[in-house]
């Protein structure tokens, strides 16, 4: 990329294109074209169509997505593929059609089998089953990789797929009923620890932040308990789905944007084309190649916001898949590793979250 080039990062706000957005900045680029939702809906063809051919954007990074935690993607099962795959499909056909010299598509290691092995390499996509719970998003991803590869294959275009593994960071999204597993744990024992303490205030302003089903730190003290114990957050303690034991990696989101600014400077779809054989699977996994336990990931958030309370387990919760490791090897090989360890990340998203109140 040329400093000087004009660049869409699709999703802007939201965790993914912000901490793109910064990295970016950081390195010098000063030349974007930014639309939010409201601006522009990438499930309009018309409107993305309209947008590309009005602004012509030399580089694409496409990170906007509809995107949620376990019980979204089991409530909102239409929703996950229908809308992921309209954005993916409308940016990416609009991007072929005003020739875009590059796009950067960004995906979830839930593409991977549910007993994919583990480390997962990029090469055991579609080798079994999906994990069931996220199976429509997946699937919507999955098209997404494979619309990059033929798009380049049938038309020249120069068009790259990253996954990286669970994100956390900066705008990171804490609604109780959507959000991934860390940020969800955080305000959860937060707000444990507020009620344990005693402190309304802290929970009042909580929910004015970011009101809950319409309970906000304006309503009455018994809608704020019931919401709260609606979402397993109590005085004496907090409960979790699931039992404790799946294994998750997690990525610091600002990690996750310097790897993608990393690829979009220096690999082409050439390089991730095999010497021989049919070309598949040249996405790159984005991870850090370590893991933890959900219960031992609790156990941190608690001694990070020194919460004295209890952190139990409900079994009859689905786990998800048990274990999601990423073989990290390709984007090693590129010359790329990550620098934020997890307990740093989780003390500098909770002084984060608690600034953004």
């Amino acid at each position: 990329m040329e400093k000087e080039s004009k660049i869409f990062v699709a999703g802007h706000r939201g965790l993914v294109g912000s901490a793109i957005l910064k990295n970016l900045r950081s390195k010098g680029y000063d030349h974007f074209v930014l639309r939010t939702h409201d601006e522009l809906d990438l499930t309009d063809q018309r409107a993305v169509e309209t947008f590309f051919e009005e602004e012509k954007p030399d580089y694409v990074f496409l990170a906007a997505a509809h995107v949620g935690g376990i019980l979204a993607n089991s409530r909102y099962r239409g929703d996950f593929i229908y809308l992921n795959l309209m954005i993916q499909n409308n940016v990416i056909h609009a991007s072929y059609r005003h020739r875009v010299k590059k796009l950067l598509f960004l995906g979830s290691t839930c593409i991977y089998p549910g007993e994919a092995p583990q480390p997962m390499p990029e090469d055991c996509l579609l080798t079994s089953p999906l994990e069931y719970t996220n199976e429509p998003y997946a699937i919507a991803k999955i098209t997404g990789i494979k619309m990059c590869e033929s798009y380049n294959l049938q038309y020249g275009t120069n068009y790259i797929s990253v996954m990286p593994t669970n994100l956390y960071g900066p705008n990171d999204n804490f609604n109780l009923e959507t959000s991934h597993v860390l940020p969800a744990m955080i305000r959860k024992i937060h707000l444990a620890h507020s009620l344990n303490r005693g402190d309304r205030e802290a929970v009042r302003k909580d929910l004015n932040a970011r009101p809950v089903e319409g309970v906000t730190g304006e309503s009455t003290e018994k809608e704020m308990e019931e919401i709260l114990s609606k979402y397993g957050i109590h005085k004496s303690g907090v409960d979790l789905w699931g039992t404790g034991e799946p294994l998750r990696e997690f990525l610091w989101s600002e990690d996750m944007a310097d790897a993608c600014v990393y690829i979009m400077e220096r690999v082409d779809f050439d390089d991730l084309k095999p010497a021989q054989g049919p070309v598949r699977n040249t996405h790159i996994n984005i991870g850090t190649g370590l893991e933890l336990s959900i219960r031992e990931l609790a156990y941190l958030i608690r001694d990070e916001i020194r919460f004295g309370g209890e952190i139990r387990f409900d079994a009859s919760k689905p786990n998800g898949t048990l274990r999601k490791l990423t073989d990290v090897t390709k984007l090693h090989d590129l010359g790329w590793s990550h620098s934020v360890e997890i307990k740093e990340g989780i003390d500098r998203l909770y002084k984060w979250y608690l600034q953004n109140q």
